[in-house]
């Protein structure tokens, strides 16, 4: 799917919006959430943070979504392979980032409660820290988003598809970063209807 040209600026986001939605059996991200839509709430939180730019990855569904982000500055592709898994979205997104950048995050677009503080702080740590692999940890649980050095986009692509995102992490344990953060949002993410209820009301 076409999009505009893409400069070149150091921390990239990927926001993952291609999926079916199966346990949820509607189209969960086009569901209402504080005034606004899920994906509309990942896409304010992500571009609100200190990323430089974001890309949404579609699949499943398409024009309604892009309606609801087409004020927001972010781009846009579509991922053939969106059945395929939640993987395949991350290649996608990989491979249409442009050739310079320094880092991408690693976003699920049915995450609304991710603060834009959570997300500097993940860029934070990384900055400090040198490490290749950043996540946010609560509670002793590894969350999102994942931060990954460029230095590992052609490990992306070798990664398989059953093995997921997180073996990325396994492979190189030596290179990741634990970040802790008060903040059991980096956890929740919306698949069920309990999910969604849940996540209302953790709202209030």
């Amino acid at each position: 799917m076409a999009n505009s040209e893409i400069n070149s600026p150091e921390i990239w986001a990927i926001i993952l919006a291609g999926g079916e939605s199966k346990r949820m059996k509607q189209p969960k991200l086009l569901l209402p959430f504080r005034g606004k839509t899920i994906i509309e709430t990942v896409v304010k939180n992500v571009t609100d943070s200190n990323v430089d730019k974001t890309m949404v990855i579609l699949g499943a569904v398409v024009r309604p979504i892009l309606r609801l982000i087409s004020e927001f500055p972010v781009t846009h592709y579509y991922n053939d392979n969106y059945k395929d898994g939640m993987l395949s979205s991350v290649k996608c997104g990989f491979r249409n980032l442009p050739g310079e950048l320094q880092a991408v995050l690693v976003f699920q677009g049915d995450q609304p409660l991710i603060s834009p503080l959570i997300v500097n702080e993940v860029i934070n740590a990384w900055r400090e820290s040198g490490k290749g692999i950043v996540i946010p940890v609560c509670g002793g649980k590894r969350g999102h988003p994942i931060l990954i050095d460029r230095k590992y986009r052609d490990e992306i692509e070798k990664l398989k598809d059953e093995d997921g995102l997180r073996s990325l992490s396994v492979k190189f344990s030596d290179d990741v970063l634990e970040v802790a953060v008060d903040s059991p949002e980096i956890l929740m993410d919306i698949d069920t209807q309990e999910d969604y209820i849940n996540a209302i009301n953790k709202t209030k």
